[in-house]
């Protein structure tokens, strides 16, 4: 009887190590696909704010960077709460939802906010929002590269060797304080000058942090070569498309002003894109600087 009992606490405690051992490695992708529709894009987008609406969510803005695609930034006290647990956890603060026409159906999709939150380093994993989301849009599936991350992967990502981190978030101007630096970025969407404008601002909670969704066009002398077309023509090519990888993002932490190198911020929604070939980041190579210098100077910092 005895030997009955430590056999059967053994199986047990395998049983347990395995399946802890399996939630330990549990992959997550990118996006979610919530469903696929038909019908009006217009129509679409209208119905999917009302859901988000009812579901909790705030609209903190919307634009559409090229005619077949319109992409919603929103946010909750939750997210504005998670996000000042964590440093630069400001880049979390909002998810995009996309409405995306391919051919003669219409994609639904979103950003994964547990995915997010491990790539963007937050405390915690944001699994309250993610199933908001889900009750809100729905989920059909989770989508991206073929395979996922690990949560410990998704938090020390970098896409190759001598390829930066989340860490290596790049610090594009400062100002004597806070105030000063919201204003500058501010007036830098607002002229559009150099193909920078403003989709949304979202203030984290109890902290001297700011998110902008920023629409990237052409440049001040034209060119469109880090333009959100431009990238996402080169790189969002699958049968189910990743819109909602936009907008960029400009944050605004203390009296600095941030941007994650395209390297990693594309990098981390593409992670499977390859370095070389077509629809490869060799396609787009010129792009992190292009874009590095269109925030900056659109933060006020001409000398960048």
């Amino acid at each position: 009887m005895i030997r009955r009992i430590y056999q059967g606490a053994l199986v047990a405690l395998l049983f347990m190590a395995g399946s802890l051992a399996a939630q330990a490695e549990k992959e997550y992708k990118p996006f979610i696909l919530a469903y696929k529709t038909s019908g009006s894009v217009d129509a679409v987008v209208s119905d999917v704010k009302q859901k988000l609406t009812s579901g909790g969510f705030e609209i903190a803005g919307s634009y559409s960077p090229y005619p077949s695609a319109t992409i919603i930034g929103v946010t909750n006290d939750t997210l504005k709460k998670a996000a000042s647990k964590s440093e630069m956890g400001g880049f979390g603060v909002a998810q995009r939802v996309s409405v995306t026409k391919v051919g003669s159906e219409i994609q639904v999709s979103y950003t994964n906010p547990t995915y997010m939150a491990h790539v963007y380093r937050m405390d915690g994993d944001l699994g309250s929002v993610t199933s908001q989301m889900k009750s809100a849009l729905g989920a059909n599936m989770e989508y991206g590269p073929e395979e996922g991350l690990t949560a410990d992967d998704a938090r020390g990502y970098h896409y190759k060797f001598m390829m930066p981190y989340f860490d290596d978030a790049l610090e594009i101007a400062e100002y004597g304080s806070y105030d000063e630096a919201v204003s500058k970025v501010e007036a830098g969407l607002k002229s559009g000058k150099n193909g920078a404008t403003k989709v949304y601002r979202v203030d984290v909670s109890g902290k001297k942090e700011s998110l902008f969704g920023v629409a990237l066009g052409n440049d001040a002398n034209g060119k469109n070569d880090g333009s959100d077309s431009f990238v996402m023509k080169e790189i969002d090519f699958k049968p189910v498309r990743s819109t909602a990888h936009l907008p960029y993002d400009i944050l605004v932490s203390g009296n600095k002003v941030y941007a994650l190198p395209a390297e990693f911020r594309i990098a981390i929604n593409f992670p499977d894109l390859s370095m070389m070939g077509a629809n490869s980041f060799m396609n787009i190579m010129g792009c992190p600087t292009v874009i590095a210098n269109m925030l900056a100077k659109t933060s006020g910092n001409e000398n960048y």
